[in-house]
């Protein structure tokens, strides 16, 4: 039986007989790596010729589109462009009842309550002690199992007048806050 012996491949440059090839016989061609060099500098240049058009395409319709929101009015999808309703000149704003505001953003808690997710700096709900995390369960004497209540309750309540909030804090404590809704100018 032969045994095989493992040896090892010949360097660059030399023959399979460990001889080094000085003379000027033909060499080997790389065709491959050549083209597989140009195709990574083709692909290197169309992926930067294609980011800079999207970035400047980007600009242009930012810009586009922030001059179309400048004129006014609500822009339609389809292509249709609404108009600005007209603004009620001021004897007639002194007249329409205020919007009330607490400076909080809330959200349906999945439970009874409304999970407060954001608070307006300085606002209302702020100065009474409210903070983002806190579960709001009851205005003044509504009951709150929603967002929606929370909307609901505030634009019924009287811009200035004290209404007592009922809150369990993230660590699972509960208490009574004292708010003063605001007038939203």
């Amino acid at each position: 039986m032969e045994q095989t012996a493992l040896r090892p491949k010949p360097m660059p440059g030399q023959e399979p007989d460990g001889t080094a090839s000085t003379g000027p016989g033909p060499a080997r061609p790389r065709p491959r790596a050549a083209r597989r060099r140009g195709r990574r500098l083709l692909n290197v240049l169309f992926a930067a010729f294609a980011g800079a058009v999207l970035v400047l395409s980007g600009i242009g319709l930012g810009a586009m589109g922030a001059t179309v929101i400048g004129k006014g009015g609500v822009i339609d999808p389809r292509g249709r462009h609404a108009p600005s309703p007209p603004r009620p000149s001021p004897s007639a704003a002194a007249a329409a009842p205020a919007a009330v505001t607490l400076g909080v953003q809330v959200m349906d808690a999945g439970k009874p309550g409304a999970l407060v997710v954001g608070l307006h700096v300085p606002g209302p709900a702020q100065e009474a002690g409210l903070v983002r995390g806190d579960l709001l369960l009851a205005f003044g004497t509504t009951r709150i199992d929603t967002a929606a209540d929370v909307a609901r309750a505030v634009a019924r309540a009287r811009p200035g007048a004290k209404v007592k909030l009922t809150v369990r804090h993230r660590s699972g404590g509960y208490q009574q806050l004292t708010v003063v809704p605001a007038v939203v100018t």
